[in-house]
């Protein structure tokens, strides 16, 4: 997972956000994984801050490593996003991304959110609906590890299509709703496709997320197996896309 999220950055993952950020306003980001989006969010507001914040030290540590090329203005500490330990109303800006969709209770996770906001200030967040992926070829393989996943998330209490929530968690979170919209990521050249597929096929043989399965009796290592093949499969299809839509939402508190 930290390999996939050192992808992302501001263009790719947070343009809904950009157009809003001043240059010296101080910026939360909860679940900054390895730091590469956190940042390119400090390019934004180079007279500011940016803290990037996660409740795993190992991504605390690849953040620590990250290649920062210059940007002083960002840290980042490990921490819990239904704890935050920051004063009331800290921040102008609390930014979470492909998060809200791994946790128990979103809502309240948004509300303490909300307390280290200060009046005004801007929530900006964005999950992934996995309910909404769709990829050509159709492989009744992909199909599967869908279906999968969308166990193994529920298994663990999370919400796998948190995008189409989103904009209610927020608004029941008690802040005042200015814009949803939608953005989709799309590998469809030779490498991204290689990039997801072999991403998700070392996801499904050898971490985590393949270790539950098995011990949870969700999948045997044989359909595991299947699917890592069909991904790697796919990969090498001149035609081959897949689409990862995620919902976004800009509220105020």
């Amino acid at each position: 997972m930290l390999r996939a999220h050192r992808w992302r950055n501001v263009q790719n993952s947070a343009r809904f956000l950009a157009e809003h950020l001043q240059a010296d306003q101080r910026v939360l980001d909860v679940g900054c994984g390895p730091g590469t989006l956190t940042i390119d969010l400090a390019r934004h507001v180079p007279d500011g801050s940016v803290t990037g914040l996660d409740v795993a030290p190992a991504a605390i540590e690849a953040a620590q490593r990250a290649e920062r090329r210059g940007v002083e203005n960002v840290s980042f500490r490990v921490g819990d996003v239904y704890h935050l330990d920051f004063a009331d109303a800290h921040f102008d800006v609390v930014f979470a991304h492909q998060l809200l969709q791994h946790l128990s209770d979103p809502v309240a996770a948004l509300r303490e959110m909300g307390r280290v906001l200060r009046p005004g200030g801007l929530l900006a967040v964005r999950d992934a609906d996995y309910g909404a992926f769709t990829w050509s070829p159709e492989d009744e393989r992909l199909s599967a590890w869908r279906a999968l996943y969308q166990r193994l998330a529920r298994a663990n209490r999370g919400e796998p299509n948190a995008g189409r929530y989103l904009h209610q968690w927020v608004r029941r979170a008690g802040f005042s709703l200015e814009a949803v919209s939608a953005s989709t990521w799309v590998y469809w050249r030779a490498d991204e496709r290689r990039w997801w597929a072999e991403m998700w096929a070392e996801r499904v043989r050898d971490s985590a997320f393949a270790e539950q399965c098995l011990a949870d009796g969700l999948a045997g290592p044989a359909e595991l197996e299947q699917i890592a093949a069909a991904f790697l499969a796919w990969a090498e299809e001149e035609d081959g896309c897949f689409l990862v839509p995620s919902t976004e939402v800009l509220a105020r508190r």
